[in-house]
């Protein structure tokens, strides 16, 4: 026997997908406070309501909805959470628009900055990436696609996105990539 119980093996499988769960829940929950600043009415605000549906997508409690509702209307105090937008170079010349949700956004920067210079990253001033995207709704779109052909950049690029997904601050990344 290897010495490792069955116990020992799923405790830490839990322990992941509790991670996980927990990532997305705090990334939600944001996103909640941030649409009710607008109205706490789901029938009034469809900003709040789309992202209710999503909270009930992945089973985020009706408590942790409410809670989130009232820290956004002033109800509950709590820190002042800011939805803040950043630029960047990646690799192969993409433009990336990253925005993130946030409650310190000195540590969300520097966090960002840390994440694109790993991955052969530069951050831009947004000034000098917002033009090449146009606002469509709550997204981001490109207003002219680059073509990447390059499997090395597109690893590159990979890595890049996947490393910014796990930042518990960030909330969607948008690039001027083509199909």
């Amino acid at each position: 026997m290897s010495g490792h119980s069955k116990w020992s093996t799923i405790k830490h499988k839990k322990a992941l997908t509790d991670a996980k769960k927990s990532k997305v829940f705090s990334k939600i929950s944001s996103l909640i406070t941030i649409a009710a600043r607008r109205g706490s009415d789901p029938d009034k605000n469809p900003s709040l309501r789309a992202v209710i549906e999503k909270a009930r997508e992945v089973n985020l409690p009706k408590e942790n909805i409410e809670r989130a509702i009232k820290r956004g209307t002033g109800e509950i105090a709590g820190a002042q959470i800011e939805e803040v937008t950043y630029g960047a170079f990646g690799p192969g010349g993409t433009a990336i628009l990253i925005t993130a949700i946030t409650d310190n956004k000195n540590r969300a920067l520097a966090e960002i900055k840390k994440i694109l210079q790993e991955h052969n990253a530069k951050f831009a001033e947004i000034n000098s990436i917002q033009w090449m995207f146009r606002r469509e709704g709550a997204d981001w779109i490109p207003n002219s696609p680059i073509k990447i052909e390059d499997e090395n950049i597109k690893k590159e690029l990979a890595a890049l996105y996947e490393a910014l997904d796990d930042n518990q601050d960030v909330n969607e990344i948008y690039d001027n990539i083509g199909d």
